[in-house]
């Protein structure tokens, strides 16, 4: 017992003292309890309010790559959405639709971070991003959708979200986005090339590339819907948060596709110019984000890319699909300044002529899965045909007493009865596979 005592009062006589941190490894931030001190020669360098990182000085920027960010990158499946086709599939009894619903697991799509409660995830995506990339020495890209707006939805109802203008939403926000990148940025070490050195922020992830789309149904709305009275309160809200999370996004490499709505939105002929005009004075005002590659349109809508001839609902606009959109539009911004690229969603535009008016947009009923993830979208303006709406989560309830419900999705063309937006359809999801095309 003595020689206890006595080796305890050894140990409480050596000083404390703290282990300096290394060169990339993080000395500071919100949450963090470990070391603030780096070693000799390196700099805490704040890289957002939840990651500081020790580096020789202020550190290099991330500069992107020349040419389309999805080239030579294979794009990771969302193990959220593979869950929730293998929960359908389970419930389908027909063995032919079941196979061809299975198929879809393996077909990409964006995941979405529409509450702050899902942000942590992203970590655990890119660590499944990287344990598959090394297996297959196959490079690895993740979608993510940066969805959480202060008054989001602002001309709706149905996916209003959970912070308030009145109520510190946007500082709310700033930090939502800060999380997401801090997620990002904490794995951030130095990648050497040709004697450069530069700050690769996925490097701990090797190779992994990450896009967003930013903020769907958000900006449209400043063009078209400032008559509406939360819309109006939202402006300055929506393009102070929007310019923020490009900014955060562009220090942590992460290329991003701004949300400009679609051919029956902003496509209209008077749309046209106020809608480059605000997408330019963002990408300036952002200070010219190099990450900021251009537009995402069509998102969680019906439009094809290129129609065969015109859905009648789309008459007398000339711009009666996205291709004819996208080449009205990308002039514009470039005559802004801002040369735009795009990528265009197709996950659920297969059926044409299902729609009563251009302006459903929940739950259509008769849509089907569309065209395939590619590259090979026939236009050198656009990158990539995506799938950013996972096929089967609802677009909103038609439950007229629920808080959210919102008339659209009452309409004689929306598909009854249907749960709350982002909950599982799964009568919807049955339709998407037997109506898709090129068929499952």
């Amino acid at each position: 017992m003595f020689k206890f005592s006595t080796l305890l009062g050894l140990v409480a006589l050596v000083p404390a003292f703290t282990l300096a941190v290394g060169e990339w490894g993080q000395c500071g931030g919100i949450n963090y309890t470990g070391s603030t001190t780096c070693d000799a020669g390196l700099v805490c360098n704040v890289i957002n309010d939840y990651y500081h990182q020790c580096l020789t000085s202020s550190g290099p920027q991330p500069t992107p790559d020349a040419g389309n960010p999805y080239i030579g990158y294979d794009i990771y499946l969302s193990p959220y959405y593979a869950d929730e086709v293998a929960a359908a599939v389970s419930a389908i009894s027909d063995p032919a639709l079941a196979a061809k619903a299975a198929s879809v697991a393996n077909i990409p799509t964006f995941i979405w971070f529409d509450v702050v409660a899902k942000v942590p995830t992203l970590g655990t995506y890119l660590a499944d991003a990287l344990s598959i990339q090394q297996s297959t020495g196959r490079n690895q890209l993740v979608q993510i959708v940066v969805y959480d707006l202060p008054d989001r939805d602002c001309a709706a109802l149905a996916s209003n979200g959970e912070f308030s203008i009145a109520n510190n939403g946007l500082a709310n926000y700033k930090n939502y986005v800060d999380q997401i990148v801090a997620q990002i940025a904490r794995t951030c070490r130095p990648l050497v090339t040709s004697a450069i050195t530069d700050l690769a922020c996925l490097s701990e992830y090797p190779q992994i590339r990450v896009v967003a789309v930013v903020e769907p149904d958000s900006l449209a709305n400043m063009v078209t819907n400032l008559n509406v009275a939360k819309c109006a309160g939202a402006q300055a809200a929506y393009t102070e948060g929007v310019t923020y999370a490009l900014q955060k996004l562009n220090t942590v490499g992460v290329y991003s596709y701004v949300d400009a709505g679609h051919a029956g939105w902003l496509g209209w002929p008077a749309n046209l110019g106020p809608a480059a005009q605000l997408f330019a004075n963002l990408y300036t005002n952002a200070g010219s984000p190099s990450f900021f590659r251009g537009l995402a349109t069509n998102v969680a809508n019906y439009n094809l890319l290129n129609a065969p001839s015109p859905d009648p609902v789309t008459s007398p606009n000339a711009n009666y699909d996205e291709i004819h959109y996208i080449n009205a539009l990308a002039p514009e911004l470039s005559s802004r300044g801002f040369p735009a690229h795009f990528i265009v969603d197709q996950g659920r535009s297969a059926v044409q002529g299902i729609r009563g008016a251009w302006g459903d947009w929940c739950n259509v009923d008769n849509a089907g899965f569309g065209t395939r993830p590619t590259t090979s979208t026939g236009s050198s303006l656009i990158d990539a045909i995506v799938w950013v709406k996972p096929g089967g989560e609802s677009d909103g309830t038609s439950d007229t007493s629920a808080v959210r419900y919102d008339g659209h999705c009452g309409l004689a063309s929306a598909k009854k009865p249907a749960p709350e937006a982002g909950t599982w359809f799964q009568a919807y999801f049955e339709m998407l596979v037997a109506n898709a095309v090129p068929a499952l």
